[in-house]
């Protein structure tokens, strides 16, 4: 499986091709660009898609004949983009095939917003699962591997893991993943207790537990390229 999903971007406007390009890339999204459908059917032929980003109003082909040529071969997830208000043009676009629909100007949040959410539609296996290099979490099984070979952790043990792991590189405060993992409501204490899961976690990755680094005076994190 690839490390980032390609989303193709199908606008006859260079300064909307650019401007998803920077929103895109910013979430670690390969991106292939398109002027029209033509070219988007020519560019589906050749490479692996995993969303498509469709403009109603171009040239050559539009978006409405794109969708529906797409759909008769490709079961890709479609976003299409529209500059008019009118429902019946949003009616037909999902007649046609289309999973979404965003009207210009729109907001980058609520844009990558349904994106994540489509993908995350079609690609249930891959959100599943967070792995760096040699530790693999796999959600719904709530189950950790280390090279392959199960680790057996403790609720709260695995709780942190994954928390760590979704949020690499960000450091958080002992207080802070207390308040996460066990919960506002608890008796909060000495937060020592973060203290010694992080020791136990680091015990049964083994070597790969060096990834979980002490940031002093403030927290842990976890850092995915360090081993």
């Amino acid at each position: 499986m690839r490390d980032a999903f390609q989303v193709l971007v199908v606008d006859d406007e260079a300064d909307m091709r650019e401007m998803l390009d920077m929103y895109l890339q910013k979430e670690n999204y390969q991106v292939l660009h398109a002027e029209n459908g033509e070219e988007a059917l020519d560019l589906l032929y050749d490479y692996e898609v995993d969303l498509i980003i469709l403009d109603v109003m171009m040239p050559v082909m539009d978006g409405f004949t794109a969708c529906k040529k797409i759909r008769e071969k490709y079961m890709i997830p479609i976003l299409m983009l529209t500059a008019k208000s009118d429902e019946w043009d949003k009616v037909r676009g999902l007649k046609l095939g289309a999973d979404d629909y965003v009207m210009k100007p729109f907001s980058p949040k609520e844009l990558l917003a349904r994106v994540e959410a489509l993908l995350r539609r079609s690609n249930q296996a891959f959100f599943d699962v967070v792995s760096h290099s040699e530790i693999t979490v796999q959600k719904s099984a709530r189950q950790v591997l280390l090279g392959g070979e199960r680790v057996n952790l403790a609720r709260r043990e695995y709780d942190l893991l994954l928390f760590l792991m979704e949020h690499e590189g960000k450091v958080f405060s002992r207080e802070q993943l207390h308040d996460v993992i066990w919960g506002l409501d608890t008796e909060k204490g000495s937060f020592r207790t973060v203290d010694t899961h992080v020791k136990t976690l680091r015990f049964k990755l083994k070597d790969a537990g060096a990834k979980i680094k002490t940031v002093w005076g403030i927290g842990y994190k976890f850092d995915g390229e360090d081993a």
